[in-house]
Parts: C-alpha cells; structure tokens; sequence
C-alpha cells in the first residue's frame, strides 16, 4: 500500500534555481538524479529530512542522506569544490548518524567558496528517483532552511521496487570489479591513464590521449550514468555511494594509482599546449566577471527601449519624449548599467590579479588608476590628437602622454601580469613586519610607472589595430565574415577558444562602442537550442527527451553546454544543423549592420543588448536559426530514430 508524500525541506537558505541552470553538466542534465539547487544566503546547512547520514565525503563539500523511507539525497555545496580539500568547511555529523530536520550538517565560509571555487550555487537532489512512486518539485523562488519546503516525494511499495531492481546488492565494494575493468579499457586501457581520482559524484581521468576513449561502451553502461571532457580532465558520472566504491575496486583489480586532485589537475594541465594554457588563463580572468557584463548589458538593454527613438514605431519619439516624468528614472538605469563598461579596467584588474597570483585589491587599485579621472579620457583622445591637446607628464625631460584606458582590456591584462610578478617577487624577499610597507607600494608604483611609460602606449595601439582590423574585414567582407564565424563560433566552444573572443567583444566595445560579433554569438546559441528541441521531438526515449527539452531551454537561455555536450555532438547531426543554421543567420545579420552595444545573456534575451534599428533584422536572424537546425535536424533525426 502506498504511503503518503513524505516532504523533504530546504538544506539551506537562499535563491532557487532550476537544476537545469546549473552551470554543470552533471546536474544540469540530470545525471545524478531531479531536484533544484539553491544560491545559499548563508553558510549554514540543515537537515532536510529524518534519517541517516549515509555519506560524507572527507573534503566535507558534500554529504549523503537517506530517509527512513528509503529517500536519498544529495546536497553538493559549491561547484568544483572538491578541489578546496576541506578548506572552508566544517561538518557537525559523521557517517552514520542520524538526525532530524532542522540538525545542523555542515557550516562553510560563503564568501571563501565564492573566492575560490568554480560557483558556490548548491544542487539538492534525490538519486534514487527509480523508486518514487511520485516526485514534485516546488516553484518558490527564495527558500529558508529548515522550513521551506523543496520536494514531496512519495515512494513505490517495498515488493514492487525489489522487482524493478531485480535483486538486493549485498556483496562488498568489489562487487564493482567488472565494472572498474570494463570503465579502464574504455578510456583506452591503463596505459592510457595519467592520473585517476573521483570525487562525490564521478571518477576523473588524465589521459594522454583522448581519442582511445570508446564512449559508446560508457554509455551503455548502467553504472555510468554520463560522460564529458572539461579542463583537460574526462569525466564519467557514477553517482554518490558508488563512486568511491567503483574507485577502490578499479585501483584493486586494475592496478591504477590512486591520485589526488591536485596530482589529476597537473598531469591534466601538461596535456595542454601553449595556445590551450592561454586561452585557459583569459577564461579564469573573464568568467568570474561575466555576471557584471551580463547585468549591464541586460539593464542598457532597458535604457535603450526607454531612451531610443523608433522602437515602437519608424518615426516614433522614445518612451522618455512622450513620457518625461521616466527620464530620470532611464538616466538611472543608464549610470548603474554603464558602471561595469566605465570601470572595466579595475573589473579586470581584480580578476587578472588574483588568477596570476597577487592581491586581487591590488588589482582593483590598477584598474582604477588607469581610469582615473585626472587622466584624459580614453574615449576622447581621438579628438585631442587631432586638436593636438594631449596633455602630458615630463619625468626628467621624458614626455609620457596622461590617458587613461576606459574600455580598454589588453592594457590592464599585461599590467596585471606584471603586477602579480612584483609583487610575489617582494613578498619572498621582504620580511614580514616592513611588507605593508613595502610590497604593495613598491608593487604599484613600479606596475604604474611602467604601464604609463611602455605597456600602456603599446597596448593601446595594438587593441587599436585589432579593432581596426576586424571592423576593416566585416565591413570589406560582411557576408563572409558573418558566414565563417557563425560557422565557427561553435566549434570553438568546443575547444573552449570562444573566450578569447569575449576579450574582443570588450575591446570593441571599449573602441566604437558596439560590437558586431557577439549578436553571432547569441543566434549560435539558440540554433544549438533549436537542434536540441528538434531532438526532444523525435525521440522515443524518455530519457533523451528530457535531456534534450531541458538543454534546449538552458541553450535558450545562453547556457549551451549541456545542449552540445549531452545531445547534438552525441549524434553529431544536430551539432551540423545549427552550425549551418547559425552561419547563414551570421551572413545575414552582418550584411544588415547589426551592432550590440553590450554583452548580454547570450541567447533569446540577448535582443535587449541590439541596437534599436536592428530589431527586425535580428529577429528575422533568431527566425532562421530556429527553423533551419530544427528542419534539418527533425527530417534526419525522424529517419534514423524511428528506423
């Protein structure tokens, strides 16, 4: 007989998010089981439920629970948080023990984890949703600890789930033998292991090479619940209480040398080349900022509809000429929009900084004195070499122009760089009393006086000529070149080169304050959705059609990944389909001319980042690439799916 739902509450207190938007293919499509995830306002986790602690993994980043039903849940606090090694977390249980709702689990530093790991946004999910009877999900949007509720979950009768498993495990770790062999020769056998670890989800790999990989043998293991490549490592997702027992049976039966993390993440990072290393290091700078970028554009996306004329008709006024009373509020908009694109050197700053090694305040300092206001501004020193009005310091007879570098993103990179270097090199040699005197000072003054004096001027031409040099190319050449890179930016998604790109976008807008690759970026997007929902139309099975329904929207959204890597380059014709879609909405756009004055959210809310005029033209484009992939992915999809 069926019991009633049982409730299980929030671990933690905060924002909701849709497990889908989860910026990790592990929970985003789905592979360890349905639930939410939760933005933490705090660093306090609680009990979701009566029952036992069935795993707590020695880092402490993430915890296992069962219900006396039989519910298991998995909370995961952060994103990549294994690598922190325990560092910022405390737990208040250990295996084995049971509690109520509302008993404390794990307290954590918030803003450390906000620091140092990939994301500090918690998935809560049910692994075992194989025995639930039902599942529902609440829609709250803001979630207290202890007291709201996230799931109710009822389960199937005891007799009916021992028949849909079959049988009860009840051998040891080494039950999983088979399966640790099978998994080795997969990933090309131990010759072509570097390095293995897991953490609490899924075993990680070093490999030399790749391309051994044999992925349709993973997939068709029932252990193995996912596959992806990310930072050099592969990664196969076998799921909490699982995975460490599938590790200790592969290093027994296989012979494979346990690792740690940081051993994997080394022998990951010599796989890479020079190019792979650079393009890894403008991602650590950039990603961390992208919240900042995507809030203005968003927000000068609404001070556009506000303040530009012609948007709701050819000749019509703007909203604030036929309302004025909404011009202040449109002005407003505008200041907290442009703060980001105004003050992007100390943005950069902050994150390059960190991620070479330094003081990130040192960094934020850096960026600020670029732009300081005493400095000519950089936007207007065109006019003032025409007028010949550049005002200048005279060090000992040496003229150094005073500008500042507003928008501008190689200067502050290399100066970062520099900055980082000094300041290491001062904190090993100075004694730690006289440092606050000495490091930082010397640090800044030295970084500053060289980046007036070299990098600053040499890099400000250099930025000039890459933006000169694109703008000459799209404008010589706009249909090829939207054609090549709507055909292109995929692909180097891929590779993960699409970052370098961001660095572009930025130094275009800095320079002419629009940017005409980035409109590219967000039609590729949704052409990788449009594929993926194609999919979700044909396929019979249940699993596939979730994966791809939820990765669609995500893709929708500006997230591709999980569109990408869990379905279209699965079966490679959807990949091709909104590739081509893309290319030809690419072509398109950029022979209309169309511009975006920010970087938004990379998908269908990326028309608010469009100038005003190129509406239509944009739009026509979003047309072209929903229909084409989807067109050519049904009709393939359809003969090779239902054959």
């Amino acid at each position: 007989m069926n019991s009633k739902p049982e409730v299980i509450y929030s671990p933690l207190s905060g924002s909701v998010i849709q497990l889908e938007n989860v910026p990790d293919p592990t929970f985003s499509q789905k592979l360890m089981g349905d639930g939410l995830a939760i933005e933490p306002s705090d660093g306090s986790v609680l009990a979701p439920i009566d029952g036992e602690v069935v795993q707590l993994f020695p880092t402490k980043h993430a915890i296992g629970l069962q219900s006396k039903s039989g519910i298991e849940v998995l909370i995961h606090i952060g994103l990549e948080t294994v690598s922190l090694d325990g560092e910022g977390f405390e737990a208040h249980v250990k295996q084995g023990d049971k509690v109520r709702v509302g008993d404390p689990l794990v307290t954590f530093d918030l803003e450390y984890i906000k620091e140092k790991a990939a994301s500090h946004i918690t998935p809560i999910i049910i692994t075992n949703g194989a025995d639930f009877d039902s599942f529902e999900i609440v829609r709250d949007d803001h979630v207290t600890a202890g007291e709201s509720t996230l799931f109710q979950v009822k389960m199937k009768d005891k007799d009916e789930s021992a028949k849909q498993s079959g049988k009860v495990k009840k051998e040891n770790s080494m039950q999983y033998g088979k399966e640790a062999e099978e998994i080795v020769a997969a990933v090309g056998g131990i010759d072509n292991i570097n390095a293995a670890t897991h953490c609490v989800t899924r075993l990680r790999f070093a490999l030399d090479d790749d391309d051994q990989v044999d992925r349709d043998v993973l997939d068709n293991m029932d252990i193995v619940k996912g596959t992806f490549t990310t930072n050099g490592q592969f990664q196969v997702v076998i799921g909490q209480g699982t995975v460490d027992k599938v590790y200790a049976a592969m290093v027994e039966e296989t012979g494979v040398g346990e690792a740690s993390k940081e051993e994997v993440k080394a022998a990951s990072g010599k796989k890479q080349n020079p190019l792979q290393r650079a393009i890894k290091v403008l991602a650590d700078i950039f990603i961390p900022i992208l919240p900042a970028i995507v809030t203005a554009g968003l927000l000068m996306g609404i001070n556009n509809i506000l303040a530009n004329p012609g948007i709701f008709g050819r000749n019509a006024p703007s909203v604030i000429e036929m309302y004025p009373q909404w011009a202040g509020l449109a002005d407003m908009i505008n200041i907290i929009a442009n703060t980001a694109f105004v003050f992007l050197p100390a943005l950069i700053g902050w994150s390059a900084v960190k991620r070479f090694g330094g003081n990130e305040l040192l960094g934020i300092v850096l960026g600020l004195i670029l732009v300081h206001p005493d400095l000519l501004n950089a936007w207007a020193y065109g006019d003032a070499l025409e007028e010949g009005g550049i005002p200048t310091w005279n060090l000992f007879g040496m003229e150094i122009d005073k500008i500042g570098y507003q928008g501008q993103v190689l200067p502050v990179l290399f100066a970062s760089w520099l900055l980082a270097k000094i300041e290491i090199f001062l904190r090993k040699r100075v004694m730690d009393s006289l440092q606050l005197l000495i490091v930082a000072p010397v640090a800044l003054l030295v970084t500053g006086f060289l980046t007036f004096l070299i990098i600053g001027p040499v890099t400000f031409v250099i930025g000039n000529w890459v933006t000169d040099g694109l703008v000459a190319v799209f404008d010589q050449f706009a249909i090829l070149g939207g054609l090549v890179y709507g055909a292109l930016y995929a692909p180097l998604v891929i590779t993960g080169m699409h970052h370098t790109f961001l660095a572009v976008d930025l130094q275009l807008i800095g320079s002419t304050d629009t940017t005409f690759l980035w409109p590219i970026l967000a039609l590729s997007n949704i052409a990788q959705g449009a594929a993926a929902f194609a999919m979700m139309k044909v396929a019979k099975d249940e699993k596939l059609k979730g994966l791809a329904g939820t990765s669609g929207i995500s893709a929708w959204l500006g997230i591709t990944e999980p569109a990408m890597f869990g379905v279209n380059l699965r079966f490679k014709y959807p990949f091709v389909a909104a590739v081509i879609g893309s290319s030809i909405a690419g072509a398109f756009i950029t022979m209309q001319n169309v511009l975006a004055t920010s970087i938004g959210v990379g998908g269908v809310p990326g028309i608010l980042s469009i100038v005003p005029e190129s509406w239509i033209s944009f739009g026509i484009g979003m047309i072209i690439v929903i229909v084409v992939p989807f067109v050519i992915t049904y009709i393939i999809a359809k003969r090779k799916l239902r054959n």
